[in-house]
């Protein structure tokens, strides 16, 4: 679990505002899974999604997200991560490939998070934000994210990633404004599914 746990670059657990908000989180937790809650329902209720609200300057950095106070959900999940390894408790990152629309072309990935609860393995959850037509929730073992998978080229990637994907960190470290990320939202292709 060591690389779901360490502080990094990015998901910089040991900067001191994350070990206090992460502390402040705790006070009074009895268990991982109701302090993983309320690290979860801080990072999308206090930390507004960058693009809902046109919010800058663009984040990446887990300390930067406190500070500014915003994030894409990318950096919503690398602070969400590291509020949760200061917290002791393992968390990686996850990636959906979404639609940017209601359906179809263009696509680009969504970030978000997995952490490790003792009771139940690997637990993913979405602290993207909620709005009208999003509602993501801590309710283990049954996920509740943002998005739900509705088109053929979307995908539900299984991999949990103990760091950022290089080209998720180039388009939060690379582009000045909010905007301008979403003019070059990253992406991968994806080769079809086979029929059944």
């Amino acid at each position: 679990m060591n690389p779901y746990l360490v502080s990094s670059e990015y998901i910089d657990r040991d900067h001191p505002l994350i070990v206090a908000k992460a502390r402040e989180l705790a006070e009074g937790g009895t268990s991982d899974e109701a302090i993983a809650k309320r690290c979860f329902e801080f990072v999308r209720d206090a930390i507004p999604h960058s693009w809902d609200y046109r919010k800058n300057p663009v984040t990446c950095r887990a300390s930067d997200v406190l500070i500014h106070g915003t994030g894409y959900c990318y950096a919503k999940s690398h602070l969400l991560a590291a509020l949760l390894r200061a917290n002791a408790i393992p968390a990686g990152l996850c990636y959906q490939r979404l639609s940017v629309g209601t359906g179809g072309p263009p696509y680009c990935l969504h970030g978000l998070n997995a952490v490790y609860l003792d009771k139940y393995g690997w637990y993913r959850i979405d602290a993207r934000g909620n709005k009208p037509g999003v509602a993501a929730a801590f309710t283990p073992p049954v996920e509740a994210l943002a998005f739900p998978i509705v088109d053929a080229p979307e995908r539900d990637f299984p991999e949990i990633w103990a760091e950022p994907l290089p080209l998720i960190v180039r388009a939060l470290t690379e582009n000045q404004t909010v905007e301008q990320v979403f003019n070059t939202l990253p992406d991968i292709e994806v080769l079809p599914l086979p029929v059944r």
